[in-house]
């Protein structure tokens, strides 16, 4: 859509809201018109003379469009023949119908702006498209009114072009793993932009970051090729380890056989100590560690058993 054309339409935008304003009727002046009228009628009815009708509409009529009402979180701006002369509300306040009018309510709550950067480039030339937040508040209706035309768009713009400036600034791991920091560098930046203008920016949530799937499935064989180096890694030095242990325990067994074959019995005993087990043991092991005769003598105990 052409720039003059979106324009056009927030011009007319902003023309069909401050007409709105301007007539907009409170509830206290249609009431008032209405007891003029219920009073004032009858009794010219009833004192047959058309005073107090003449009187009593035009009186309930002014009140009308002169009672107007700001909600608490709200102050309305009064021109008077098109001259700045205040903020009125909240609450009830009057004004001079057709002499003054209500340029704009200003709503003074903490306001929520979602923005959007679609295909923006980090500094490492990753297209990301990242959706963020802005809370932000008006803290002097009267600057917000006089000196931005529209601070509504005027936050969302500057918010969108603020968000692009600083994923510009930023590697895409960084916008992943530090989104407060980001979050809190954009509000930095739309604070002392906005402060001027009587609006402060509380705080920037960076919501979500998309990136291609192409990348996303790249990333993650990436980060399990890691998980597998460092998994490996590991299991070497668990080896590594090991075998040092070992090495230690050679130099102890190499000067004491008898520390040796206490060892090697206790591996045979953790192999057969297991029901229905069977070690096959070499010969020569076995005339090692002497154990000939005891399992002779163990076989002859057996046997007298049964």
């Amino acid at each position: 859509m052409p720039l003059p054309t979106i324009m056009m339409r927030r011009s007319r935008g902003e023309d069909y809201q401050s007409a709105a304003a301007r007539l907009q009727i409170s509830s206290i002046g249609v009431a008032v018109l209405i007891v003029c009228i219920g009073v004032s009628v009858p009794l010219s009815g009833y004192l047959n003379n058309p005073v107090p009708a003449i009187v009593g509409v035009p009186i309930g009529l002014y009140c009308l469009f002169a009672i107007r009402v700001a909600d608490q979180w709200q102050k309305a701006a009064v021109l008077r023949l098109g001259r700045y002369t205040g903020l009125r509300g909240p609450g009830v306040f009057m004004i001079i119908p057709v002499i003054d009018e209500i340029s704009q309510y200003v709503d003074q709550r903490v306001r929520v702006t979602a923005v959007k950067a679609e295909s923006a480039l980090t500094r490492d030339t990753v297209p990301v498209n990242v959706d963020a937040i802005v809370f932000w508040l008006v803290w002097n209706a009267e600057k917000s009114i006089l000196e931005v035309m529209d601070f509504d768009n005027a936050i969302t713009m500057s918010a969108q072009t603020a968000l692009r400036e600083s994923i510009g600034r930023h590697d895409l791991a960084q916008m992943i793993t530090e989104r407060e920091m980001l979050g809190k560098e954009l509000q930095r930046i739309l604070d002392e932009k906005t402060n001027p203008w009587g609006i402060t920016v509380q705080s920037v949530e960076i919501r979500d970051v998309h990136i291609p799937q192409a990348l996303e499935d790249a990333m993650s064989r990436q980060a399990q090729a890691e998980r597998e180096r460092q998994a490996r890694i590991i299991l070497g030095t668990a080896e590594t380890e090991i075998s040092t242990k070992f090495a230690e325990a050679s130099t102890v067994y190499i000067n004491n056989p008898v520390a040796l074959h206490l060892r090697a019995m206790n591996m045979l005993y953790e192999a057969i100590k297991e029901k229905g087990s069977m070690v096959i043991v070499p010969s020569s092991a076995v005339e090692t560690m002497g154990l000939g005769g005891m399992l002779g003598t163990a076989s002859l105990a057996s046997q007298h058993k049964q």
